[in-house]
């Protein structure tokens, strides 16, 4: 429906469809404008108050003989304000002020004027409680979307930095950033993401990210590694950007979905880069090292109890030295959902608590469950090693996916012996080899395929700003 001149048919119409007489936030002031009724709608809660106040003051002083014929005049003259807009269709308009516009409606005008004055409730921009770093910015991103774009415009003032924005949901009508710099993204990828978003058709994007992930990428689910990497950090996020990545945003959630992401993007953390280039590398390989380690090390060690006779001298403290009274299989399947059971009660659990469950766990799930015979020391030991390894690194998917991948190789150790191992960490290799990024590309790269310079890059973390300095001066030269 079209915006009326008649004041009256618009109102009448917002009446029908905002309920005003029953959503007590939906708020709405008939005044008169230069001898005129007009009627402004707004949002309890979503309006700075002042900015309106000082606006319907100055409508006060408009006579009527001073008073424009067409919309445009009007906000040209009257409207001193810097987000001001004009729209015509009445659907769209409810929709912008349900997102916390305000609107007004003027007799004889068949525009309503869209006066931008929103603020919403946000938390403090402050440092992320999972990506957290030694040294480096202590801020992150918060659930409101401008504060965001804001964050990344701080770090990246190029004019060829771009941020455009898309509404997804039938009923949230979600607003959705799309972060790039014209020039180093990959056009054609580019133009795949925003052609799909378009042809979602969805309700609403409950979940934000996830259910935007879902519904761009909705294939291979059986899996378990990320396709996609999530960040907190806008120091982080700025840097994918200018590396060429995709930058999603949706608003109410704090944190970036970074696109295309490889197997090494996951696995790469800030702190790789806040620190000199031999701390920064030591940093990364160690991680790398703990990658493999969390996914073996419980297996191998199965592996080994079940055949004491290839254990070497050297690794024979390794054998569990008391009476086993449950099979050590079982000893470590149920470590691991016991883990996870506590990993969900610290979530949930107030935190004023958190000291007594702690204190708790260590007690129960450590002496008592030793003597009481459930669980050997060893499975304890490597089981504990196991949890605190899942914490090198900051993607919680990644994270279940080798725990997922680790059961698997623990129960086809378990059954089939060493074919067992074989074949489980074959299924690994072949989840990790055959996974594809959203740009259709290796997951592995520069593994495959192979590229000996990209991979040294992946590996060691060298003083790249200068060499590519270094390299454009002796381009420029050329």
């Amino acid at each position: 429906m079209k915006i009326s001149t008649q004041l009256d048919t618009n109102m009448q119409y917002f009446s029908e469809v905002l309920q005003p007489d029953i959503n007590f936030d939906v708020v709405y002031r008939v005044i008169t404008v230069g001898g005129r009724d007009a009627c402004i709608y707004f949002i309890d809660g979503f309006t700075k108050d002042e900015t309106l106040l000082r606006l319907m003051q100055s409508f006060g002083s408009i006579k009527a003989d001073a008073m424009p014929t067409t919309p445009h005049e009007f906000s040209k003259r009257y409207l001193p304000y810097g987000e001001i807009g004009l729209e015509t269709d009445s659907d769209l308009l409810i929709t912008q002020l349900l997102a916390g516009v305000p609107c007004m409606l003027v007799d004889g005008y068949d525009k309503a004027f869209t006066i931008d004055c929103r603020t919403y409730p946000a938390r403090g921009v402050g440092e992320p409680e999972k990506d957290k770093v030694l040294r480096g910015s202590r801020d992150g991103f918060v659930e409101t979307l401008v504060f965001n774009t804001a964050l990344i415009r701080r770090r990246i003032r190029d004019p060829k930095m771009r941020m455009e924005i898309m509404t997804l949901g039938e009923s949230s009508h979600t607003d959705i950033a799309i972060c790039y710099m014209a020039g180093r993204v990959d056009e054609a990828l580019l133009a795949r993401i925003k052609d799909r978003i378009r042809r979602v058709h969805v309700d609403a994007l409950t979940m934000n990210q996830e259910s935007l992930a879902e519904c761009i990428y909705p294939h291979k689910w059986y899996n378990p590694f990320p396709k996609f990497r999530f960040s907190e950090r806008p120091d982080t996020t700025a840097a994918s950007i200018l590396e060429g990545n995709i930058v999603i945003l949706v608003d109410n959630s704090p944190a970036a979905m970074i696109l295309p992401s490889s197997i090494f993007d996951i696995i790469e953390e800030a702190d790789d880069y806040y620190f000199p280039p031999m701390t920064g590398t030591y940093l990364r390989l160690s991680r790398m090292v703990i990658f493999f380690l969390t996914l073996f090390l419980t297996p191998i060690w199965l592996l080994l109890m079940q055949n004491p006779q290839w254990i070497p001298e050297w690794l024979a403290f390794i054998r569990v030295t008391d009476d086993i009274h449950v099979a050590l299989i079982y000893q470590l399947l149920i470590l691991e959902f016991a883990i996870d059971g506590l990993r969900l009660a610290a979530v949930n659990t107030p935190s004023m608590l958190t000291t007594p469950l702690s204190v708790i766990a260590g007690i129960v799930l450590g002496e008592y469950s030793v003597k009481s015979g459930w669980f050997n020391s060893e499975t304890m030991l490597y089981m504990a090693f196991v949890t605190i390894a899942g914490y090198s690194q900051t993607s919680f998917e990644l994270g279940f996916a080798l725990k997922f991948l680790r059961v698997m190789i623990l129960l086809l150790t378990f059954f089939f012996n060493l074919w067992g191992f074989i074949v489980g960490t074959a299924v690994s290799l072949f989840a990790l080899v055959c996974n594809k990024t959203i740009a259709g590309k290796s997951y592995i790269y520069p593994l495959v395929p192979f590229s000996f310079r990209e991979l040294k890059k992946r590996l060691f973390r060298n003083r790249l700003p200068y060499v590519e300095k270094e390299n454009a001066g002796q381009t420029e030269s050329n």
